[in-house]
């Protein structure tokens, strides 16, 4: 026969041990360590505001290697665009854009740096003698700015008669690619 009084002493121990578990349980859950609801939900937000404005920092991330992939794409096409592979595209382009707007080029000199560049461009330095009406200059001017190709601009010096054309001097450069 079972000993009853072995099992009862069992069943108390175990209750006591319940007991004690569930007012350790209450004492945490109302202690000054864990907070009210009121603070847990307030950090509870806080931390949810945190993780939005984190995702939101690192959004612009998101597939990086295609955005790669497709910036070296735009490169090699601005390259191919902008840049001429030989020293004759330049002075042809200048020539047509001059034409164009109805400038005469009394003399052009071009000169290209060495190639101790740095990257795959060399320096072409670009000195013209122009004439021609103040409008035709201006459109001149502005269709080289708006060029394909890519020339800039350094120094202009305006000059000439009161009845004749309008000259002007022009500093400019380019860039080659080099070893084209």
């Amino acid at each position: 026969m079972p000993d009853l009084r072995r099992t009862r002493k069992n069943i108390k121990i175990a209750l006591s041990v319940l007991v004690a578990v569930d007012v350790v349980t209450v004492i945490v859950l109302f202690s000054p360590l864990v907070g009210s609801t009121a603070s847990r939900r307030m950090e509870l937000n806080q931390l949810w505001s945190e993780l939005q404005t984190k995702t939101r920092q690192v959004e612009p991330l998101a597939n990086l290697p295609k955005k790669v992939s497709v910036a070296n794409g735009q490169i090699a096409e601005f390259y191919k665009k902008r840049f001429p592979s030989q020293e004759s595209q330049i002075l042809t382009q200048f020539g047509k854009s001059a034409a164009a707007n109805g400038v005469t080029i009394e003399h052009v000199t071009y000169k290209v740096q060495s190639e101790e560049e740095t990257g795959s461009l060399q320096e072409v330095e670009i000195a013209a003698d122009l004439s021609g009406s103040y409008v035709s200059l201006a459109q001149f001017i502005n269709a080289l700015e708006r060029d394909d190709m890519l020339f800039i601009i350094s120094d202009i010096e305006l000059g000439g008669d009161l009845r004749g054309p309008i000259k002007l001097q022009m500093k400019l450069q380019t860039y080659l690619k080099a070893g084209a």
